[in-house]
């Protein structure tokens, strides 16, 4: 239905096409090229036709596209209406279709714009930023808290992109040499384990039906996770930049010693505590699921099955069950007082949570948050490339954060972790709710159940197309 549209659009798509597809290296030989410009329209020998069909697929076909296809190669619907085994063995991903995937979902792809004006910070830009790259996907005020775990059949996998630099994979001509882009970030990624993360098909630790497809074999499961301890304090940070401050109102109280600061910050209208902690795991989750969605529109032009979901018990994920034979990635948990459920807050020496006892004292979290906005690298150190014309002026011209800055927000944040005995003291410290999923797709099982359309051309052709 869409090749009249796929038609009229070719010639547009194809720029896609180019930009993604020029000096691929080792993925490509430097022969058999017919160019238009920047466009390549042949295709090179070693380069997968799949991964050209991908480079071109119209957006609007990936959009009305998406669906949720949950049966792998290798997977069995035992019985019901929907009864079916695979004939083919479970096929795990290419080493091009994954990072493909990884850096759709998780990749840096440049320069953060900034957020260029508010009239109240002149002549002064504001500082909200927490990091100086953008990625595929959009973070509130720019504050970046997110990392990404993956698992496949060899290992459990960290790829960190929320610091990382702008990749050197763009021409003077602003195409994008994608093996350098590829590289750039598999040169990142850091293996936790051996062998794929545990989940088992238990209804403590996933939802039942998603016992037959879920983090099945052949798949990579891609887990986003959000420092959303860090990511309150950008909030409070926020807040002081803006001449507000947070009261108690779980306890219905101010925060003591917060008439310290009445010259910087409005103690007769805070905002309560309870508000602002809800904003901010709102705020990651849409972080999170946009990464995801992100990923799973690329599903369809790659023609790979799939679909994001959170049906598998984040605790199990994160290694806080309780259950010591699902260590899952191993993170640090703890039981504060009476409350019922875990307070996460890091992986030692590879994801820490910006809170006790990854941080001596909120004092010191909230002096790291600082320390990433305007220290080596940061969006608002003027040694820091940029997108500007004269880089160096604009992340220069922030507003500065002074001591007594650091004071307001640590007074804040401090009486928050001694109060409660856990920072933050109602969400999670370490987030986790959204994960995209990829298998290869056993179209056979929509050939029995469902009518002509139930997946699309690149889906159909899979198999040929990356072979």
């Amino acid at each position: 239905m869409f090749e009249t549209s796929r038609r009229k659009i070719l010639g547009a798509s194809m720029i896609g096409a180019g930009t993604l597809l020029n000096g691929l290296g080792a993925h490509a030989s430097a022969s058999g090229l017919k160019t238009k410009g920047n466009i390549m329209l042949d295709r090179i020998s070693d380069v997968p036709a799949g991964l050209v069909e991908a480079a071109q697929f119209p957006l609007i076909e990936a959009i009305h596209g998406r669906r949720s296809r949950r049966f792998a190669k290798g997977a069995s619907i035992p019985d019901g209406p929907l009864a079916y085994t695979s004939d083919s063995p479970p096929a795990p991903l290419s080493e091009l279709e994954q990072m493909l995937l990884l850096t759709t979902v998780a990749g840096n792809t440049g320069w953060s714009n900034l957020i260029p004006y508010n009239r109240f910070y002149l002549p002064k830009l504001p500082n909200y930023a927490g990091a100086a790259g953008g990625r595929s996907f959009p973070s509130a005020a720019g504050f970046h808290t997110v990392e990404f775990f993956y698992t496949d059949d060899n290992g459990v996998y960290f790829l960190p992109t929320r610091d990382m630099a702008a990749t050197k994979a763009k021409s003077a001509g602003g195409d994008t040499d994608l093996k350098a882009y590829f590289d750039g970030h598999k040169a990142r990624i850091v293996k936790i384990s051996d062998g794929r993360l545990k989940t088992p098909a238990q209804p403590q630790h996933m939802e039942m039906h998603n016992e037959w497809c879920a983090n099945v074999p052949g798949s990579t499961l891609i887990i986003p996770v959000a420092d959303l301890a860090q990511h309150i304090i950008l909030a409070l940070c926020y807040l002081v930049q803006n001449g507000a401050c947070i009261y108690d109102d779980v306890n219905k109280t101010p925060i003591p010693g917060i008439d310290r600061f009445k010259n910087i910050v409005d103690i007769e209208n805070p905002f309560p505590l309870s508000y602002v902690e809800q904003l901010g795991l709102t705020e990651v989750t849409v972080e999170l699921s946009s990464a995801c969605y992100a990923g799973a529109l690329m599903l369809q032009a790659m023609g790979l099955g799939g679909w994001m979901y959170e049906g598998i018990n984040p605790f199990s994920v994160l290694g806080a069950s309780g259950d010591p034979e699902v260590p899952g990635l191993g993170f640090r948990s703890d039981m504060i007082g009476d409350q019922p459920l875990p307070h996460v807050t890091g992986l030692e020496g590879v994801f820490e949570g910006h809170c006790p006892p990854h941080f001596k004292d909120m004092r010191s979290a909230v002096q790291s948050v600082v320390n990433r906005k305007f220290g080596n690298g940061g969006p608002f150190n003027t040694k820091t490339s940029g997108p500007y014309k004269e880089s160096d002026a604009v992340r220069g011209s922030a507003a500065p954060i002074n001591d007594e800055f650091i004071d307001c927000v640590s007074t804040m944040a401090q009486y928050v972790h001694d109060t409660f005995g856990r920072f933050p003291a109602t969400v999670p410290a370490i987030f986790t709710l959204m994960y995209l999923q990829a298998h290869q797709l056993d179209t056979g099982f929509y050939d029995r159940h469902f009518t002509s359309g139930a997946y699309l051309k690149t889906h159909a052709e899979h198999d040929v197309n990356w072979g």
